[in-house]
């Protein structure tokens, strides 16, 4: 019964999203925020008519959940733009992810450490696995026509590559984490991380290389014109996933290596006809899991913990990114607005899902860490699904008014 009525409403929520598609890019909400709301009026806050257990009692379907929505969103970041524009954002990615992911981390278990008591161990979980840029909640503030009418290509480009990249290569910083927390060693932690990331890497070039190949032979034939062809990224992302999982390496750095290299192997077409397959999926495919959250909460847990916890998820709002990307402005090459408005929108969502529950996988239920982790996520679904469109309206203005005080020409005239 609650499957069936899981169905329904995800169902309903679909329609409701195509419907409005178009509007709901220009109004202060988002499709994970839609679907969140939606999960907390079904769930046993309110309605009570979705009767599922909360994540710090079962988080398996969550994890999972999580998991084959990263694959299939990092694999829409990494065919987004042809191959010439990710080359040329190599530099300020590698420092997004070299300098600024471990800073985020680090100012996060700072704020858990200080403002809900946490241990150390405890600390460090809940600040790795939020550090990442979810590129399911960016993939709503980079794309569609708003976007692209009121965002820079650069800021759009940095920031998806970004996110893409840094969900998987945020691991050896869980690693690093769950072995402080636990009784792993750190030798232990480093050799796991070490095989995953370099396993992933090299299992998802071969396969994102034989994936184009295979993309070409077929289409000679015919045999991946029209709907095959438009399911094709779907199936090789969900095939990458699938033998990282059996070999024990990074799944989702894995598909997105896999993305790159099938986005250089691919031709324009094919690869812009997969574009448009994978956004549609990451869209509606955020409703189920979002709608899930929300009925799965971990309310008990909350009330234990008291306001601290709202508070220190808007403080790692303010304080994970927004302050790091300033003080990177000069060789990230932005100007103030660029990095107020990508310090910002550096949402925490479905990556931070997949940590938290990969965490409590490894190590039990650690249900302080995932009460904390899990507001933060709702927290910035809600914060940054509202000033999604008027932060690029914002940041349009900013520009427009900081081009016309530089040129003397546009001044009143006579």
């Amino acid at each position: 019964m609650t499957l069936d009525l899981l169905l329904a409403t995800v169902g309903v929520l679909g329609l409701v999203v195509a419907a409005l598609s178009a509007r709901i890019r220009r109004l202060p909400i988002s499709e994970p925020l839609l679907a969140l709301v939606v999960g907390v009026l079904l769930g046993p806050a309110a309605l009570a008519v979705l009767h599922l257990p909360p994540i710090t009692s079962d988080h398996q379907a969550l994890h999972e959940g999580a998991r084959i929505l990263l694959a299939i969103s990092v694999m829409g970041v990494a065919l987004r733009y042809p191959v010439r524009d990710v080359r040329s954002r190599v530099a300020p990615v590698v420092l997004l992810l070299v300098v600024a992911m471990p800073l985020m981390a680090l100012i996060s278990t700072g704020l858990a450490a200080a403002i809900l008591g946490m241990s150390l161990g405890a600390a460090l979980l809940v600040g790795t696995a939020v550090c990442p840029t979810d590129p399911v909640l960016a993939s709503s503030v980079v794309t569609g026509d708003p976007a692209e009418r009121d965002l820079p290509a650069r800021d759009r480009q940095v920031l998806s590559l970004e996110s893409g990249a840094n969900d998987g290569l945020a691991l050896p910083l869980v690693f690093a984490a769950i072995a402080v927390a636990s009784a792993t060693t750190g030798g232990e932690a480093a050799a796991d991380a070490t095989w995953q990331v370099l396993v992933a890497v090299v299992l998802g070039g071969a396969l994102g290389w034989l994936g184009g190949l295979a993309l070409r032979a077929g289409e000679r034939h015919g045999a991946t014109a029209h709907g095959p062809m438009l399911l094709y990224t779907v199936v090789l992302a969900l095939l990458v996933l699938g033998l990282s999982g059996v070999v024990h390496a990074d799944g989702v750095l894995a598909v997105f290596v896999a993305g790159l290299a099938f986005n250089l192997t691919s031709t324009g077409p094919e690869r812009t006809s997969e574009v448009t397959i994978d956004e549609a999926l990451n869209r509606f495919g955020v409703l189920p899991l979002f709608l899930v959250l929300g009925a799965t909460l971990p309310w008990v847990a909350w009330s234990a913990m008291g306001p601290p916890a709202v508070v220190l998820a808007v403080a790692v709002l303010l304080l994970r990114r927004l302050p790091v990307l300033l003080l990177l402005r000069r060789p990230l090459r932005l100007g103030w607005a660029d990095a107020a408005y990508l310090g910002w929108f550096g949402p925490v969502g479905v990556s931070a899902l997949f940590y938290l529950t990969l965490e409590a996988e490894r190590m039990g239920f650690p249900h302080e860490v995932l009460a904390a982790g899990t507001m933060i996520v709702v927290v910035s679904t809600v914060a940054h699904g509202l000033t999604a469109a008027p932060g690029r309206v914002l940041y349009r203005r900013s520009v427009e008014r900081t081009k016309a005080s530089a040129d003397p020409t546009s001044g009143p005239r006579a």
